[in-house]
């Protein structure tokens, strides 16, 4: 792990900029240190790993979220997945859920080792697609726990924000939301586009367009929503295949095997993440759950849900980060 040489980048942004491997490439990362004392130990300060989700990056709307909670006391390490925003690896934009769940395990790594960082006190936070994986890693790493090895991080809680935990269950919402048609007209883009990259194409659809467009989410009002959110390293282009990986792609089963405090907050009116779909998940976790009368996108800054969300989820990490707990 190494920190980028930045005239006193915290001066600056609040942040320092850090760079970790995850299998043959670099993963670029955010270190958000915790402003207040709040929740130091004798072993240093707790700090949350955060990702974004289906294509995001970033800057496209995590840095208030780490903000918070570097204000409540909690440092953050915001990284994107390789292929994605200012992280390596090609080809670009390509979504491969075992990679970006060994990115997630190497940015815990790296997390335990920044200074004055408490490596017994990980939160792993995942939003949307994100939020699914934080229930598989969150698994692993109990499992990994009950080992008799002493790990060189351990994972003390996780937060998960309008996940997308069964991707069968997303694709025939999709269907219901969005109109049959729709879903197969991005089945048939992204045939088209893994055609087109055997043959020497980019293999890329874009991410998101407008209802009628050929992308892989269509849904009305979704097209505003990613753009809204967009930093400087977002683009809208998906490598298409993953379209073709999410009916298989099922986090909730490692829901049971969690054996630490949880928190899951459901859109209950989220078009993109099946919010029954959560709920179940949630059940299975034991954990404790959190419901906002909105659409996936409500949560986010700018948003009426955001404060809220924020709020429940420094709450839930206060109880379960502190030093006595």
């Amino acid at each position: 792990m190494t920190l980028r040489d930045l005239p006193d980048p915290l001066a600056a942004t609040g942040y320092t900029e850090v760079t970790f491997r995850s299998g043959d490439d670099q993963c670029h990362a955010w270190h958000f240190p915790a402003v207040g004392p709040d929740l130091e130990g004798p072993d240093g300060r707790p700090i949350a790993v955060m990702a974004h989700g289906f294509g995001g990056t970033k800057d496209s709307g995590l840095e208030p979220y780490a903000r918070a909670y570097a204000a409540a006391g909690i440092d953050v390490l915001a990284f994107d997945f390789r292929y994605f925003g200012a992280s390596g690896g090609l080809p670009r934009q390509r979504v491969r859920m075992a990679e970006q769940l060994a990115d997630y395990r190497a940015a815990v790594l790296a997390a335990a080792r920044l200074p004055g960082v408490d490596p017994r006190r990980v939160v792993l936070w995942g939003v949307s697609l994100s939020g699914g994986h934080v229930f598989a890693a969150g698994a692993a790493a109990s499992a990994t726990s009950r080992d008799s090895s002493v790990a060189r991080a351990a994972i003390a809680a996780i937060v998960s924000v309008t996940p997308l935990v069964d991707g069968r269950a997303a694709g025939v919402l999709a269907a219901k939301e969005g109109g049959a048609v729709a879903v197969l007209r991005g089945a048939f883009g992204a045939v088209r586009a893994r055609w087109d990259s055997v043959t020497g194409g980019s293999g890329l659809i874009p991410l998101t367009g407008r209802p009628g467009e050929l992308a892989a989410l269509t849904l009305d009002g979704y097209y505003d929503s990613y753009r809204a959110l967009a930093g400087p390293t977002w683009r809208n282009e998906i490598d298409a295949s993953v379209l073709m990986q999410l009916p298989g792609y099922r986090p909730a089963r490692a829901a049971a095997g969690l054996n630490l405090p949880v928190l899951v907050q459901i859109a209950d009116f989220d078009r993109g993440a099946p919010p029954r779909a959560a709920a179940e998940a949630a059940f299975a976790a034991r954990a404790e759950v959190r419901h906002y009368p909105c659409d996936h996108f409500g949560i986010w800054p700018g948003n009426p849900w955001y404060e809220p969300a924020v709020a429940h989820q420094l709450l839930f990490l206060r109880r379960q980060l502190a030093v006595d707990a």
